[in-house]
């Protein structure tokens, strides 16, 4: 077949993502008792109706789903990593969360990572009960209206990389911010530059 008959199969987000858990209780007492998603429906799992398969909305009205089974009991030991395995699931939260995470994680005993200077974003690392590693990570920034996170990140990502630097910090994606919105919003003023008016 030509390369030039291929077409892809455009994706438009993630639909959901589904996780082998350990029991009904542990799964609810973790996904909604500890990270505040709302269980919203159970069932059978399809494929295996022994197991349960459990539904909760991470915040964004998509799903986060979970395989039960009441013989699963949670380990104490990572999940696996190898190739092919999830290495981690991150999650959004808002900086007024984000820096009760420590603290509220410490209260059950739960060991994690610190905050993480990401240079766009803040992050912390824990594990949940079955051994999965979780980030739950804040942006640093809101994207202008109209544009996404995903738009500010790819324009701050040129500007670090025309100016020789590692990795997207502040400055980045201020200046991304102020690219897009010049942009995308017009102005009676004939010059947009900086300026000094003190």
């Amino acid at each position: 077949m030509a390369q030039d008959s291929y077409r892809k199969i455009q994706t438009q987000g993630v639909h959901h993502i589904t996780l082998v858990g350990a029991d009904r209780q542990s799964t609810i007492d973790f996904w909604e008792g500890v990270l505040g998603m709302p269980f919203i429906f159970d069932q059978p799992n399809l494929d295996a109706p022994d197991q349960g398969h459990l539904y909760f909305d991470p915040g964004d009205g998509r799903l986060i789903t979970v395989f039960t089974s009441e013989d699963r009991k949670p380990r104490g030991k990572p999940a696996p990593q190898d190739p092919g395995c999830v290495h981690h699931i991150a999650f959004n939260v808002s900086q007024v969360s984000f820096w009760q995470v420590a603290e509220r994680l410490e209260a059950r005993g739960v060991k994690h990572s610190g905050p993480k200077d990401r240079g766009f974003m803040d992050s912390i690392y824990f594990r949940d009960p079955v051994g999965l590693l979780v980030e739950l990570a804040a942006y640093r920034f809101e994207p202008p209206e109209g544009c996404r996170h995903a738009e500010v990140l790819m324009r701050a990502h040129h500007l670090r990389v025309a100016r020789g630097d590692g990795h997207i910090d502040r400055v980045h994606l201020a200046d991304a911010i102020e690219e897009l919105v010049e942009e995308r919003n017009a102005s009676l003023s004939p010059d947009r530059h900086p300026k000094n008016p003190y």
